[in-house]
């Protein structure tokens, strides 16, 4: 973040906090723009559509997520739903994009 947003433990105003978020959000959108081109880049690479879904894949992802969520203190249940819903997306995504790329 920027020097002229507030760490969440100096913020005193609800303006500090609203700052931080609004640019972590923008920070998260960049991370997740850089994810979905990840995404891009393995239905470009992947020759077959059914290597598009990968379910041992899934569970490692999910299961990574969960034990850093774990490490840093964050509610698991809560990244493991989200987790859960980004990576059926990132699959959702891929799928389109492989298609896309052999018409």
């Amino acid at each position: 973040m920027s020097d002229t947003i507030k760490s969440p433990e100096d913020c005193i105003t609800m303006t500090d906090v609203r700052a931080g978020v609004d640019a972590l959000d923008r920070e998260l959108i960049a991370l997740l723009e850089t994810r979905f081109g990840y995404m891009r880049a393995a239905a470009r690479i992947k020759p077959e559509r059914a290597q598009v879904r990968d379910e041992a894949r899934k569970a490692q992802v999910i299961a990574q997520a969960k034990a850093a969520a774990f490490d840093a203190g964050v509610p698991v249940g809560l990244v493991a739903d989200f987790w859960e819903r980004l990576v059926e997306a990132s699959i959702a995504y891929e799928g389109e994009h492989w298609e896309l790329l052999r018409r």
